[in-house]
C-alpha cells in the first residue's frame, strides 16, 4: 500500500485527494480497497456525464450534480449522529452516503473533478463548503445541506447560526483552502473526536498522520508529548515536550509544560 506520506509530499496540485482520505482510512479499516472506492466515484461521474447537456453553465452543472447524489443515490448531511468517526472516514461516507460538510465535500470535489469542472474547497469557520474555481463566480455550495447554493451573504447568515451571535463576515473566511489544508483539517476532526471518546491509541494514529501532513508542526508534537504522557510512555513524551519547549519557547503553556517535565523527571 502506498503510504499517506507518499502520497501528501507532492506539489498540493498533485495529491490525490480521495486516494489520500482513503489510505488514511485503511489504517482503520485494514481489508479496504482503495481502488474499488475510487472506482465508484468514476462510475457516480460517469452516470452523471451522461446526464449533462450542453452548454454546460456552472448552475446547470451543480444542479445536475445535486439530483444525482442526493435525490437518486441518497448522500446527505448527518445531523443525528454528527461526531461518529465514520463520518470522517471517506469509504464510510461513500457506503453509508452520510457524512459531514468535509468529507461530503471531497465527494463532490472528486466527482466535480471528473467532469472537468473544477471546484475548491472553502474552509469557513465552523462549516466546510465549496465553489466553482472561476473567477468571480460568487457562488458557494454547501454540501452539507444537499448542494444548496449560497451567496457571500448566506454565508455571513449561516456563521451567525452556527456561532449565535452577529459575526462580520471577512474576506479571507471564504478563501480557497489547499488538499494539504482539506486533509489536514479531517484529521483534526477525527482527532478530538477520538479524544472525546478517550481512545488515545487512536488519537496517537492520527496524530502521526498530522505530523507527516506537516512535519515538526509544534502544536501536534505538544499534543502528541501529552499523549504520552497520559499513556505513561514517560520518555517519548520527554523528547516531545522538550522539543516544543525548543520550536516555541515563549509559548502561553510553556510554563504549564516545563512543570510536566519536572514531575517526569
Amino acid at each position: 500500500m502506498q503510504s499517506f506520506s507518499q502520497e501528501t509530499n507532492k506539489p498540493d496540485s498533485q495529491i490525490h485527494l480521495a486516494k489520500a482520505a482513503l489510505i488514511y482510512a485503511k489504517y482503520e479499516y485494514p481489508r479496504l480497497e482503495i481502488q474499488d472506492y475510487l472506482t465508484t466515484l468514476d462510475i457516480i461521474a460517469q452516470r452523471i456525464k451522461e446526464e449533462l447537456n450542453p452548454p454546460l453553465y456552472p448552475l446547470k452543472v451543480i444542479e445536475t450534480i445535486n439530483k444525482f447524489l442526493f435525490d437518486k443515490l441518497g448522500f446527505q448531511g448527518n445531523t443525528n449522529n454528527y461526531y461518529d468517526p465514520d463520518n470522517s472516514y471517506l469509504n464510510e461516507v461513500i457506503d453509508k452516503k452520510t457524512g459531514i460538510p468535509i468529507t461530503l465535500s471531497v465527494v463532490y470535489l472528486e466527482i466535480a473533478k471528473r467532469l472537468d469542472f473544477p471546484m475548491v474547497g472553502i474552509g469557513m469557520p465552523g462549516h466546510f463548503l465549496i465553489r466553482p474555481q472561476f473567477e468571480d463566480v460568487g457562488i458557494f455550495v454547501d454540501v452539507f445541506n444537499k448542494g444548496e447554493i449560497l451567496f457571500k451573504e448566506d454565508c455571513e447568515v449561516k456563521l451567525q447560526e452556527i456561532y449565535q451571535q452577529p459575526i462580520t463576515l471577512e474576506d479571507h473566511f471564504l478563501s480557497p483552502v489547499s488538499n494539504q489544508q482539506i486533509l489536514g483539517r479531517m484529521l483534526t476532526n477525527l482527532k478530538y473526536i477520538y479524544l472525546n471518546r478517550q481512545e488515545y491509541p487512536k488519537m496517537l494514529r492520527i496524530i502521526e498522520l498530522l505530523l507527516q501532513l506537516f512535519p515538526n508542526h509544534p502544536l501536534e508534537i505538544r499534543d502528541r508529548g501529552l499523549l504520552y504522557y497520559q499513556l505513561r510512555q514517560w520518555e517519548k513524551a520527554t523528547v516531545d515536550l522538550q522539543l516544543y519547549l525548543s520550536i516555541l519557547p515563549t509559548a502561553e503553556d510553556a510554563q504549564t509544560i516545563r512543570q510536566l517535565l519536572q514531575q517526569m523527571r
